[in-house]
């Protein structure tokens, strides 16, 4: 019963071996679509990448386009209110000046 026991174990082991025997050709041939996969995966990951550096710098540059638009807004309003300020008080101090 022993030596059947291990004859068969035997078979076993040789028929998966002969069951995941690869040529050569085999070999290189996956090795190839691995590498080519790699290759893809490492093309479309340096693509993704400078794409989200472009949308950030792009995101970047709008954001100051804006921040200087706001603060230019802001200058004019606040000179335009200053002039108002002025041409009120030289009117208030002319009619002052007149009632006196």
């Amino acid at each position: 019963m022993k030596a059947s026991k291990t004859m068969i174990i035997a078979a076993a082991v040789v028929a998966l071996a002969a069951c995941n025997k690869k040529s050569p050709a085999d070999n290189q041939a996956a090795a190839v679509e691995a590498n080519a996969s790699n290759a893809a995966e490492n093309v479309t990951a340096a693509g993704e990448n400078t794409a989200a550096n472009i949308m950030n710098s792009a995101e970047n540059k709008a954001s100051a386009v804006k921040n200087e638009a706001s603060n230019e807004a802001a200058a004019i309003k606040s000179a335009g209110e200053n002039k108002a300020e002025a041409i009120k008080n030289s009117a208030s101090n002319t009619t002052a000046n007149k009632t006196k």
